[in-house]
């Protein structure tokens, strides 16, 4: 079911403050996500990435600055911010014990929903699980369980979906596969916001991609404008065209040692 649209940006970040003592993880973030669209949060570790998450999903409350999802304030009306979103953590929420068909079955019933075995069917044939549907999921692959996780997460159609590092420490294999599960989500309408260390990923999957970086956003734009703030390529025969991982490092003054994969190389060359 395609997610219902609103006027206006999905999410609306203005002004984002937070500090944990005296040191300031959020110091004036703003961006704006269109309904519809992926959305990634690009930045290494500590950037403020999960904080920004956490405020905009209500579990956290900003010093300053304001915030709204699916037009609603996070701050003022976060029970209906709560009925328009969906989080996927940095791990995934599923229940081992049972399989994916009941863990699906089992938030549908928590959400009140008709027919959950049907719900449950349904993504299962979404996110290619059907076959494995009735398998204990301490039997699946790390790449199947953070399908089952996104899948879980799609439950009552929210119309906007947070996912917070999804592949972090899968397989090349299984981040595929999570990529397909996110361009699924996307596809039915559903605003993705995506969190990332991997800047493949971002390159991968990402309308418009962000980078935090010491607590502030310092470029905000497509993957085609971000390449146009690299120095032109050098032409002999061809032109080389600038990974995302050179863009990051020079648009952060190359202040960081390693790029965000926490690695000297990387990327697609």
């Amino acid at each position: 079911m395609k997610a219902p649209s609103i006027a206006g940006p999905a999410i609306r970040v203005q002004g984002l403050k937070k500090s944990y003592g005296k040191r300031e993880v959020l110091s004036g973030v703003d961006f704006d996500v269109a309904p519809g669209s992926i959305f990634a949060l690009l930045g290494s570790n500590g950037a403020g990435k999960t904080t920004t998450v956490r405020i905009l999903a209500t579990l956290l409350k900003a010093d300053a600055g304001t915030a709204s999802v699916n037009g609603f304030d996070v701050a003022t009306r976060p029970a209906n911010v709560r009925e328009s979103i969906s989080l996927t953590g940095q791990f995934a929420a599923v229940d081992e014990i049972l399989s994916g068909r009941e863990n699906l079955a089992l938030v549908a019933r928590l959400r009140h929903l008709k027919d959950p075995g049907a719900i449950a069917d349904d993504l299962l044939r979404r996110f290619s699980l059907s076959e494995a549907g009735a398998r204990r999921v301490s039997t699946y692959s790390g790449g199947m369980r953070r399908r089952l996780d996104i899948a879980m997460s799609l439950i009552g159609d929210s119309p906007v979906v947070f996912l917070d590092e999804p592949t972090a420490g899968l397989d090349p294999e299984a981040r595929i596969e999570v990529w397909n599960a996110v361009k699924e989500l996307a596809g039915c309408g559903t605003t993705v916001l995506l969190t990332t260390q991997y800047l493949d990923e971002a390159e991968q999957l990402a309308d418009r991609i962000a980078i935090l970086h010491q607590g502030r956003i310092i470029v905000n734009g497509t993957l085609a404008e971000l390449k146009q703030l690299f120095p032109p390529a050098k032409v002999e025969y061809v032109e080389k065209q600038p990974t995302l991982e050179e863009i990051f490092l020079a648009v952060i003054g190359g202040d960081d040692k390693s790029d965000a994969t926490g690695t000297t190389t990387g990327g697609r060359r």
